[in-house]
């Protein structure tokens, strides 16, 4: 059994990490000050987890959170292209200073890896497609030159200190216990909320935009095999599901699962938000032996049915 601590546990890629975790049979800690976190998200694993309320700004209660484990997963920062917009310099301070004090104390506690979750966001509205881990960063809002930080980070502790780590580059991730209730929700819970609940979605934009998705198990799946993938320290990894599809696509395959025609209403885009995306993955498929299993539409069934549960 080894000890692994998620920081961002009680949100919605942490709670996912967790659960997997604990069903593997591993001891697992979560660190979260509940913020963005939901205490909802972590009921069903009620006493089978250690929990540490705390703030990843504050580095004596990170300290304490990774004393003793193994392996830290490092999802905690608060998300959101459209947030760091509004707060830039709270962002920052979440996700840049909040990593540095989680590498510290994994530096000085002997921690084995730390996998980060880095934002394909670093790459900004590159014209070339798909988009390597080589190319050039190009961030183009706040919260994407936060989570950039973060990657060099990771990448100066591997090399100054010996502390490996991997950073792990999410490309919308999607799925059960993402909210859709928030102000700086993402599209797809959005888009389904609204029309299992029979209101007419928001389309941001002309909808031809693109995303490349990857459904919450295959990111689950990437992050404990990066933590011994023994070439993998040190590197920057694409996760994603390898395919480009557009906002109003999404839209229309949502409005076919849940029956509901209903046609969206027009908003601005987003300010910050990018063009086009799609990954190349083939550096997770050498270096992780990792691949997305889940088919897009299978996810969306699957997320379509958690958001009608959570609903109802």
């Amino acid at each position: 059994m080894a000890s692994y601590l998620v920081t961002g546990g009680a949100g919605f890629i942490g709670s996912n990490l967790v659960e997997a975790l604990i069903a593997q049979g591993e001891h697992v800690r979560v660190l979260d000050n509940f913020a963005t976190g939901r205490r909802e998200n972590l009921e069903p694993f009620a006493g089978k987890f250690e929990l540490v309320e705390g703030d990843l700004r504050n580095p004596e209660q990170v300290q304490e959170a990774v004393d003793g484990v193994d392996y830290v997963l490092h999802q905690g920062a608060l998300g959101s292209v459209a947030r760091s917009v509004d707060e830039p310099a709270t962002s920052n301070a979440v996700n840049v200073d909040g990593t540095i004090n989680v590498l510290i104390a994994a530096r000085d506690a002997g921690v084995k890896r730390v996998v980060y979750a880095a934002s394909s966001s670093a790459y900004g509205d590159t014209p070339t497609l798909p988009k390597r881990e080589e190319m050039s960063p190009q961030p183009k809002s706040p919260y994407a030159v936060s989570k950039l930080a973060g990657e060099h980070y990771c990448r100066a502790f591997y090399n100054v200190y010996g502390l490996e780590t991997v950073a792990l580059r999410y490309f919308n991730v999607f799925g059960p216990r993402q909210n859709p209730k928030v102000r700086y929700a993402a599209v797809i819970p959005l888009f389904l909320s609204a029309l299992l609940s029979g209101r007419p979605p928001e389309l941001e934009g002309d909808g031809e935009q693109t995303r490349d998705f990857t459904f919450i198990a295959d990111c689950v799946r990437a992050n404990l095999l990066a933590c011994t993938a023994p070439a993998a320290p040190g590197e920057t990894i694409n996760i994603a599901g390898g395919q480009e599809r557009s906002i109003i696509s999404v839209l229309r395959l949502a409005q076919e699962i849940t029956g509901n025609p209903t046609e969206p209403i027009q908003k601005p885009p987003r300010p910050g938000d990018v063009r086009r995306s799609l990954a190349d993955i083939s550096k997770a498929r050498e270096l992780l032996g990792w691949a997305p299993q889940a088919s897009f539409e299978e996810g969306l069934r699957r997320t379509a049915e958690w958001v009608g549960d959570a609903s109802g």
